[in-house]
This record gives C-alpha cells, structure tokens and sequence, in this order.
C-alpha cells in the first residue's frame, strides 16, 4: 500500500485554475425523476480490499435507493495523475478515495468541495483531532477520514526471545545494539531499514527534533544541522553490525518483507497496511509472534512517526445534485459501522474511537497500532509538501550507498525546496 508520491503531479496542480473545474461537471448524468447516478473512484488494493469496499457500496444503494454508484477501482500508484487529469478538463469521479498528502495541493487547485457543516461531516468531533487537522486547508476541512495510519517498529518476538532480547528498543541506539546481538546469537540480520524513501526517514527526523521544511516560519529545514545528525543516525542503520546493507534495487521493498515474514530479519519499521500480509508469512502463524512498538526516540528524548491513510473528498465540479448524493455517501463510508467493517476485514485503522470495538481490538496488530496512533505526527498546511519527499529520497538514497555524504547530499535538496517554495528561507 505504500506509496510513492508523484511530485509532478502536485505542483501541476496549484497551477491550475477553478476555471478548469467548473468546466468539467460531474462525469454522471441523470433525469430530474430519476435516480442520481454518482461515480466514486476507489483506490484501494484491487485484491485484498477493493471488494470490501464494493460490498459497502452495495450496502449504501440499498439504504439509499435514489443514488446509484459507479464504483471503478483504480490503481493507487497511478490514482494521483488520473485525478489529477480529470479534474483539469473532464471525466472526474464526484466522489473519491485521496490520499492525505493529496489534500492542500488539490484544494488549493479548486479541485474539492469543502464539507464542513454539510451531510458528509455533521460532527467533526467523532474523529481523531490530527486526522480532521490534516484534511484541513485555509480553515475549511475537504475531506472525511476514512483510514489512518502511521510507522512502527515491528519484530519478531521468538527471534527477540532467542537473542536474550526482553523488550522492544526505545533509542535507535538501542536498535543498533539489539541488531548485533540478534545477529550474533540469533544468526539474522536484525535489522532492515527501507532505503531511499523519504516517509520511512521522517521518524528520524521527528527524534531530533525537525522536519523537512518549518511550513509556519517559511523555513527549509532539511539540510539543519538537526536535520543532519538524524540522516547520519539513519544512515548508520545501514552499516553497523547486524543491520541490513541498503538496498535501492526496484524490488527492495519486496525483499524487505520476504525476509520479515520469513524470519530472516527480526525488526523493521513498518506500517498497519502490512499487517495482513506479514500474519501470512511463516514466521508469523502466530500472531501473537508479531510485535509493533513505537517506532525509537531520537537524541532528543522523544520520537514519532508521520500520519498517513486516506479521506473520502467529493469534487467541486460536479453539480448540486451529485455532490449531495456524494456527501450521503462519504458520510456512509466513514460511518463507525463501515469502518468496524473495513478493520475486520482489511486490517486497517479506523479513524474514529467508537469503530475500535472488542472484535476490532481482537486483532493484536490493530490494537497495537491503536495505542502508537496519538504520538503520530500530522503532515502541515502546505500544498507543496508532498512533493519534498521527491528529492528527499534521492538524496537518502546516495547517502545511504556512500555516494554522497549526508551535509552535500542534504543541501542539495535544500536547492530543490528553494526552486519549489521561493518565499521559503533556507
């Protein structure tokens, strides 16, 4: 599930004017007797949870007689450039599934509708306040959140168990230390960090204390000296003793979660999205076998991982009629029954406290990532941001190969950030 951003996209999308949206209309017609007839573009995983998510839909229909829907189910990786296509000219979804990175890029193009006070989130408050927060632009909220999720560090508690291991570590320090003894005593890498992705750094930089940019004080922060020392830290998960060596081949991310399922490495970090797959894999018959803590602290004493998942957002374009049967239907998806449906049967994490039942909780990954989620760091108000990690992860990648040190590296991606926020200071 997880996710490369296409930078691209985005900063095309400030570019482009409400002009373009009002033009398109709703990609749906219908007579004024008739049923309306909406289209909601799912981007889910084809496989595992685009057909949960049909049999909701069917549930909505039939609540809802007078609104049928065209459920399409599109690719995540390509979702992004497709919406944003659509939405510039014709053919748009009234209804979708975006990504939370998505948000202010696209609001700030004119692309959705606000839904503050409208049927789609009469109360705001049943949500988790930093989910609400980050689907948030120039004060007005544009979409509804459907599922969350943020990093961890999972391990393999038998591995642990074998290395002399009681507990999980709270300093990347103690993960290094931990990574040498698992590999010493229990003969795996115990250690394996993706290499070259921007999102699996954040949480290092958290511990010291930055970001990639300070969007309030109009700052780049990537290349400070605070910014440095956490690519040094994540650097050297590559090349002390029991840790993975950096792989930036196509297939990384697979390998990495071969190895995990398979009991080949004993701890990465990770999110909820995986939980399903990895209770598939050998190592994990066991459920119980899966451990997930809070992803360690930096040198500042505390940590944090950033909060990711998807809203439901309805598209400005289309007419009255359908962004009101739009409405109707992302405020069923968000329901606290659909998302005690989704968690059953995806494995994902609600946004609202009333969905975690008792059977939600029964899973242990659910339950676990639960009780992480108020320390996950919510991305800010800026439309640009999702485009930093473009950049940020080329440079990550050289630096975690040797091919450039960390400082270099970094400034070189400050120069990036200058050329795409120039009221930024660096």
């Amino acid at each position: 599930m997880r996710r490369g951003i296409a930078a691209s996209a985005l900063v095309a999308a400030l570019a482009v004017t409400m002009a373009a949206c009002s033009s398109s209309g709703s990609s749906s017609d219908t007579k004024s007797d008739g049923p309306v007839t909406i289209t909601y573009w799912d981007t889910s995983n084809a496989t595992n949870e685009a057909p949960n998510y049909q049999e909701l839909v069917k549930k909505f229909e039939a609540a809802n007689p007078n609104v049928k829907v065209n459920f399409v189910n599109v690719p995540f990786d390509t979702a992004q450039n497709k919406l944003q296509t659509a939405m510039g000219a014709k053919g748009a979804p009234d209804v979708f599934r975006s990504e939370v990175g998505w948000t202010s890029a696209f609001a700030k193009a004119g692309y959705l509708e606000p839904l503050d006070g409208t049927p789609a989130l009469p109360d705001a408050s049943v949500f988790q306040p930093s989910l609400i927060q980050q689907a948030k632009y120039s004060g007005k909220t544009y979409g509804v959140p459907l599922v969350t999720d943020t990093l961890a560090l999972m391990y393999n508690k038998d591995l642990f168990a074998k290395a002399g291991i009681a507990a999980a570590p709270t300093t990347w320090d103690e993960l290094k230390a931990d990574a040498a003894q698992l590999k010493e005593k229990a003969g795996v890498d115990g250690f394996w960090l993706k290499a070259g992705d921007g999102y699996y750094a954040m949480p290092f930089l958290y511990g010291e204390g930055t970001n990639m940019v300070d969007a309030a004080g109009k700052k780049i922060t990537v290349n400070s000296a605070e910014a440095v020392k956490a690519v040094d830290t994540y650097k050297s998960m590559f090349t002390s003793p029991g840790t993975a060596k950096a792989d930036v081949t196509t297939d990384a991310y697979a390998h990495m979660m071969d190895a995990f399922n398979n009991g080949k490495v004993a701890a990465i970090i990770q999110g909820p999205w995986e939980v399903t797959n990895i209770y598939k894999g050998a190592a994990f018959a066991d459920k119980k076998n899966l451990g997930i803590a809070a992803v360690p602290n930096g040198s500042t004493g505390k940590g944090g991982a950033p909060t990711g998942g998807h809203n439901v957002s309805v598209y400005a374009g289309s007419d009255k009629a359908h962004k009101e049967a739009g409405e109707k239907l992302a405020a069923f998806l968000t329901s606290a029954e659909s998302q005690t449906f989704l968690a059953l049967k995806n494995g994902t994490l609600p946004t609202r406290t009333d969905a975690y039942t008792a059977e939600v909780k029964a899973n242990p990954g659910i339950a676990d990532f639960q009780a992480i989620l108020p320390s996950a760091q919510p991305r800010p108000e800026l439309p640009e941001y999702a485009s930093l990690f473009g950049s940020f992860g080329t440079a990550l990648g050289k630096i975690a190969q040797g091919q450039a040190d960390t400082k270099s590296g970094l400034d070189t991606t400050a120069t990036d950030y200058a050329k795409l926020l120039p009221d930024f200071t660096k």
